[in-house]
């Protein structure tokens, strides 16, 4: 026999959780129903004269079984949470690098390219794409039946703009795991309505919020917590709290600003329940770096992926991305508006949703559906006042 012995109480006692044992060699050993204690041989005798079924107790060599048991499952819970180093082509100085760079679980490895496995693990491309592959695999990504799709989009929040009108031209507000651009000259609205659903994210889901906070990149110093602080007294909202519910950062050039957007998932992971992310405006910065056509096709490149990350963070933590963008004259128009969105295809493309901004009459504006995947071109009128986005 072992000299050393083990105790803890069974389900079957019906008292307090937890009895002391004064008499044990230990000095005050306790007694619980969570995790075993090691008592003395008179102990033994003591428990199994007062309490028989009460107490399960058992040897060294069995307590050993018990605790290696214990840790296998342990081991087994954390593995199918972060398992990347199971990966064929993943060894541990290559997991190391993956999730140093935020590819941590196999989502995050599925949805990206061999380009990016390459940059960021050093690996081959042969071998990136074995990665991606066996994430893929390992979540079942294949096609989907109508209905499963039908209930995906049941996960889909609407985030009000404060105007019904505007709301319903968009199918009910500004929509998470989607990109909306909105483009209009200087003074149409566009960071107006930024302020606005930067504080109504906050609201509940049936007051027309998501239960989340903003995310705001600025480019062009448009921030103004001040009137963040009007729109939440406006929403009944306390203004201190509001303020601290909301991100916002000042990006100095295109590099800086696809820095800070990558650098929001790991927000995300710290904890915060960011549902909308603001860019105001996406195109300035890239305007300026990329001067000419002779630099144009890099732009393009550096904007589609910036895009891309966009998108990513949309479709997988579901969170509205709401970008401002600037325009510029068609001086070969004659007839009609001349206005027209910078950025080229590329932008227009991975846009779920466009919205053209315009001064209409009296101080109102004047909101433009130009694209969206289900719904027709259509207009709605709205003004922007000191309480936020208003019905005319």
């Amino acid at each position: 026999m072992s000299e050393n012995y083990y105790a803890r109480l069974t389900a079957k006692y019906p008292n307090q959780d937890a009895i002391s044992l004064p008499n044990d060699k230990t000095n005050g050993v306790k007694l619980s129903k969570t995790k075993f204690s090691m008592v003395d041989e008179n102990t033994i005798k003591y428990l199994r004269k007062n309490f028989t079924d009460e107490i399960e107790i058992i040897d060294e060599e069995e307590y050993n079984k018990f605790q290696n048991n214990f840790i296998e499952k342990k081991e087994i819970k954390i593995t199918k949470v972060d398992a990347i180093d199971e990966l064929p082509g993943v060894g541990v100085a290559t997991a190391e690098k993956l999730r140093a760079a935020g590819f941590d679980n196999f989502m995050s490895i599925a949805v990206s390219s061999p380009g990016e496995m390459v940059n960021v693990a050093g690996v081959t491309e042969a071998t990136a794409r074995k990665i991606i592959n066996a994430a893929r695999n390992k979540l079942d990504m294949g096609f989907e039946t109508g209905e499963e799709l039908l209930k995906k989009r049941e996960s889909v929040t609407k985030i009000s703009t404060g105007s019904q009108n505007l709301n319903a031209m968009l199918g009910g507000g500004v929509e998470t795991g989607a990109i909306t651009e909105v483009y209009g000259a200087y003074g149409s609205g566009k960071t107006s309505i930024a302020h606005q659903i930067a504080i109504n994210v906050q609201l509940p889901k049936e007051k027309g919020g998501a239960d989340g906070i903003a995310v705001w990149i600025d480019s062009e110093g448009t921030i103004r917590p001040e009137y963040l602080v009007k729109l939440a007294v406006a929403q009944g909202l306390d203004s201190k709290e509001a303020l601290k519910n909301f991100r916002g950062v000042r990006s100095f050039n295109s590099d800086h600003q696809m820095l800070l957007t990558e650098n929001i998932e790991n927000l995300i992971k710290d904890g915060l329940p960011i549902k909308l992310v603001i860019i105001d405006s996406l195109m300035g910065h890239f305007r300026s770096d990329f001067s000419g056509r002779g630099m144009l096709a890099d732009r393009q490149q550096k904007l589609n992926k910036h895009l891309h990350v966009l998108l990513k963070l949309a479709t997988q933590y579901n969170i509205a991305i709401y970008v401002t963008n600037q325009v510029m004259a068609k001086p070969d128009t004659f007839f009609g508006d001349p206005t027209e969105a910078i950025g080229g295809h590329v932008l227009h493309h991975a846009s779920t949703y466009r919205v053209y901004l315009r001064r209409g009459k009296k101080g109102t504006r004047v909101a433009k559906l130009v694209d969206a995947p289900a719904m027709p071109e259509s207009e709605s009128v709205f003004q922007v006042t000191e309480e936020g986005i208003k019905d005319v």
